[in-house]
Protein backbone atom coordinates (compact mmCIF):
# COMPACT_ATOMS: atom_id res chain seq x y z
CA UNK A 1 0.00 0.00 0.00
CA UNK A 2 1.26 3.43 -0.78
CA UNK A 3 2.39 5.54 1.60
CA UNK A 4 1.89 9.55 2.06
CA UNK A 5 5.81 9.86 2.07
CA UNK A 6 5.66 8.01 -1.69
CA UNK A 7 2.70 10.55 -2.93
CA UNK A 8 4.56 13.24 -2.04
CA UNK A 9 7.82 12.69 -3.03
CA UNK A 10 6.70 11.52 -6.19
CA UNK A 11 4.52 14.67 -6.78
CA UNK A 12 7.42 16.40 -5.99
CA UNK A 13 10.46 15.16 -8.05
CA UNK A 14 8.58 12.07 -9.65
CA UNK A 15 7.91 9.78 -11.46
CA UNK A 16 4.65 11.14 -11.47
CA UNK A 17 1.36 9.29 -10.00
CA UNK A 18 -1.48 8.75 -12.90
CA UNK A 19 -3.28 12.17 -13.72
CA UNK A 20 -6.17 10.53 -15.05
CA UNK A 21 -8.69 11.61 -11.65
CA UNK A 22 -8.21 8.22 -9.97
CA UNK A 23 -7.62 7.81 -6.26
CA UNK A 24 -5.88 4.65 -4.24
CA UNK A 25 -6.08 3.71 -1.08
CA UNK A 26 -3.09 4.89 1.24
CA UNK A 27 -1.98 3.69 4.55
CA UNK A 28 -2.30 5.02 7.73
CA UNK A 29 0.12 7.69 9.02
CA UNK A 30 -0.47 6.43 12.69
CA UNK A 31 -2.88 4.68 14.76
CA UNK A 32 -6.36 6.08 14.96
CA UNK A 33 -4.71 9.27 12.96
CA UNK A 34 -5.66 9.36 8.70
CA UNK A 35 -5.62 11.63 5.97
CA UNK A 36 -6.82 12.75 2.74
CA UNK A 37 -3.67 13.72 0.25
CA UNK A 38 -4.39 15.38 -3.15
CA UNK A 39 -1.44 15.87 -6.33
CA UNK A 40 -1.98 16.56 -9.59
CA UNK A 41 -5.21 14.92 -10.68
CA UNK A 42 -4.70 11.89 -8.17
CA UNK A 43 -5.98 11.14 -4.83
CA UNK A 44 -4.74 8.67 -1.90
CA UNK A 45 -7.13 8.29 1.28
CA UNK A 46 -6.32 6.60 4.05
CA UNK A 47 -9.38 5.31 5.79
CA UNK A 48 -10.34 3.12 8.63
CA UNK A 49 -10.61 -1.02 7.43
CA UNK A 50 -14.39 -1.16 7.85
CA UNK A 51 -14.94 1.48 5.18
CA UNK A 52 -14.21 -0.10 1.53
CA UNK A 53 -12.83 1.38 -1.57
CA UNK A 54 -16.30 0.80 -2.90
CA UNK A 55 -17.77 3.11 -0.24
CA UNK A 56 -15.04 5.60 -0.94
CA UNK A 57 -15.96 6.16 -4.34
CA UNK A 58 -19.40 6.46 -4.00
CA UNK A 59 -18.82 8.78 -1.12
CA UNK A 60 -17.41 10.77 -4.38
CA UNK A 61 -13.47 10.46 -4.04
CA UNK A 62 -11.41 11.15 -7.00
CA UNK A 63 -8.29 12.45 -8.11
CA UNK A 64 -9.84 15.91 -9.24
CA UNK A 65 -11.11 17.56 -5.88
CA UNK A 66 -13.54 15.01 -4.72
CA UNK A 67 -10.69 13.49 -2.22
CA UNK A 68 -11.07 16.93 -0.39
CA UNK A 69 -15.13 17.33 -0.50
CA UNK A 70 -16.23 18.39 3.17
CA UNK A 71 -18.98 15.32 2.27
CA UNK A 72 -17.01 13.29 2.29
CA UNK A 73 -14.24 13.92 4.67
CA UNK A 74 -17.72 14.25 7.18
CA UNK A 75 -18.31 10.71 6.22
CA UNK A 76 -15.14 9.26 7.26
CA UNK A 77 -14.68 11.52 10.59
CA UNK A 78 -18.31 10.62 11.50
CA UNK A 79 -20.17 12.73 13.86
CA UNK A 80 -17.94 12.55 16.53
CA UNK A 81 -14.18 12.51 14.76
CA UNK A 82 -11.98 15.54 14.28
CA UNK A 83 -11.23 16.94 10.81
CA UNK A 84 -8.71 19.02 10.79
CA UNK A 85 -7.83 22.11 8.39
CA UNK A 86 -6.87 21.51 4.74
CA UNK A 87 -3.24 22.45 4.41
CA UNK A 88 -0.59 22.83 1.64
CA UNK A 89 2.22 20.36 1.27
CA UNK A 90 5.36 22.46 0.54
CA UNK A 91 9.07 19.92 0.34
CA UNK A 92 12.55 21.21 0.03
CA UNK A 93 15.99 19.73 0.87
CA UNK A 94 17.43 19.87 3.80
CA UNK A 95 20.84 21.68 4.39
CA UNK A 96 22.13 19.74 7.13
CA UNK A 97 23.24 22.84 9.51
CA UNK A 98 21.11 25.07 11.36
CA UNK A 99 21.38 27.98 14.24
CA UNK A 100 17.98 27.06 15.87
CA UNK A 101 19.13 25.38 19.01
CA UNK A 102 16.95 23.40 21.49
CA UNK A 103 14.31 24.55 23.92
CA UNK A 104 12.89 21.64 26.02
CA UNK A 105 11.51 24.50 28.02
CA UNK A 106 9.01 25.50 25.73
CA UNK A 107 7.26 21.42 25.63
CA UNK A 108 4.14 23.33 27.25
CA UNK A 109 3.50 25.58 24.23
CA UNK A 110 0.30 24.85 22.17
CA UNK A 111 2.69 24.12 19.23
CA UNK A 112 4.06 22.17 20.51
CA UNK A 113 1.33 19.91 22.11
CA UNK A 114 -0.26 19.78 18.45
CA UNK A 115 3.11 18.04 17.00
CA UNK A 116 3.51 15.65 19.48
CA UNK A 117 -0.26 14.93 18.61
CA UNK A 118 0.58 13.99 14.91
CA UNK A 119 4.12 13.34 15.01
CA UNK A 120 7.06 11.02 16.64
CA UNK A 121 10.66 12.29 17.36
CA UNK A 122 9.31 15.55 17.80
CA UNK A 123 12.08 18.33 18.65
CA UNK A 124 11.51 21.76 20.01
CA UNK A 125 13.42 24.76 18.99
CA UNK A 126 13.84 28.78 18.91
CA UNK A 127 16.52 31.30 17.66
CA UNK A 128 19.49 31.96 20.22
CA UNK A 129 18.91 35.00 22.24
CA UNK A 130 14.99 34.72 21.40
CA UNK A 131 11.49 34.10 23.30
CA UNK A 132 9.18 34.91 20.87
CA UNK A 133 9.72 32.00 18.04
CA UNK A 134 9.09 28.01 18.57
CA UNK A 135 9.98 25.49 15.96
CA UNK A 136 9.02 22.02 15.76
CA UNK A 137 10.28 19.21 13.44
CA UNK A 138 8.87 15.42 14.09
CA UNK A 139 8.15 12.45 11.47
CA UNK A 140 5.46 12.33 9.89
CA UNK A 141 3.58 11.12 6.54
CA UNK A 142 5.09 7.83 6.51
CA UNK A 143 8.47 8.89 7.74
CA UNK A 144 9.28 12.43 6.47
CA UNK A 145 10.56 15.29 8.75
CA UNK A 146 7.81 17.94 9.05
CA UNK A 147 8.51 21.18 10.45
CA UNK A 148 6.33 24.13 12.12
CA UNK A 149 6.58 27.36 13.51
CA UNK A 150 4.79 29.75 15.27
CA UNK A 151 6.27 33.66 16.11
CA UNK A 152 4.58 35.67 18.63
CA UNK A 153 2.32 38.93 16.91
CA UNK A 154 4.80 41.73 17.43
CA UNK A 155 7.68 40.01 16.18
CA UNK A 156 6.02 39.61 12.50
CA UNK A 157 6.00 41.31 9.01
CA UNK A 158 10.08 41.65 9.03
CA UNK A 159 11.07 38.29 7.68
CA UNK A 160 11.56 36.40 10.42
CA UNK A 161 8.97 33.75 9.10
CA UNK A 162 11.29 33.30 6.33
CA UNK A 163 14.54 33.15 8.05
CA UNK A 164 12.84 30.52 10.55
CA UNK A 165 11.58 28.27 7.36
CA UNK A 166 14.83 28.35 6.00
CA UNK A 167 16.80 27.70 9.33
CA UNK A 168 14.27 24.84 9.69
CA UNK A 169 16.32 23.32 6.48
CA UNK A 170 19.26 22.91 8.24
CA UNK A 171 17.07 19.86 11.08
CA UNK A 172 17.87 17.58 8.55
CA UNK A 173 20.38 15.84 6.74
CA UNK A 174 21.80 17.14 3.45
CA UNK A 175 19.93 16.50 0.58
CA UNK A 176 17.13 14.99 2.44
CA UNK A 177 13.00 16.41 2.12
CA UNK A 178 11.53 18.48 4.78
CA UNK A 179 8.25 19.07 4.71
CA UNK A 180 6.37 22.32 5.38
CA UNK A 181 2.55 22.37 5.70
CA UNK A 182 0.44 25.38 5.67
CA UNK A 183 -3.02 26.60 5.64
CA UNK A 184 -3.66 28.21 1.96
CA UNK A 185 -5.49 31.49 3.28
CA UNK A 186 -2.16 31.89 5.67
CA UNK A 187 -0.66 33.97 2.97
CA UNK A 188 2.54 35.06 5.22
CA UNK A 189 3.62 31.49 6.05
CA UNK A 190 3.34 30.52 2.53
CA UNK A 191 5.37 33.14 0.99
CA UNK A 192 7.56 32.77 3.58
CA UNK A 193 8.04 29.11 2.67
CA UNK A 194 8.24 29.56 -0.92
CA UNK A 195 10.91 32.18 -0.08
CA UNK A 196 12.66 30.02 1.35
CA UNK A 197 12.83 27.59 -1.63
CA UNK A 198 10.30 25.25 -0.27
CA UNK A 199 8.47 23.52 -3.30
CA UNK A 200 4.17 22.76 -3.82
CA UNK A 201 3.59 19.09 -3.94
CA UNK A 202 0.24 18.46 -2.94
CA UNK A 203 -2.36 19.25 -0.24
CA UNK A 204 -3.25 17.23 2.24
CA UNK A 205 -6.18 16.99 5.51
CA UNK A 206 -5.42 15.09 8.80
CA UNK A 207 -8.37 13.39 10.24
CA UNK A 208 -9.52 10.99 13.37
CA UNK A 209 -12.39 8.94 12.67
CA UNK A 210 -14.81 8.76 15.40
CA UNK A 211 -16.67 5.98 16.77
CA UNK A 212 -18.94 5.88 14.29
CA UNK A 213 -16.91 6.51 10.99
CA UNK A 214 -19.25 6.65 8.16
CA UNK A 215 -21.99 8.15 9.56
CA UNK A 216 -23.15 12.14 8.07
Amino acid sequence: MITARDVILRSWRGPALPADGSWERMAPLREGLHAVLAVHAHAAVSAPDTVTDAELTQWGADGLGGAHDPRLMTRLAGREGVVDVLDVVLVATGTGSSPLVARPDLADHPRVRFARETRECVRVLDWPGRDDVVVTVGDSLGGLAVVSYEIDAPARGHGLGTRTVDAARGLVPEGEPVVVLVSPGNTPSLRAALRAGYEPAGSIQLYRPGPDPAIP
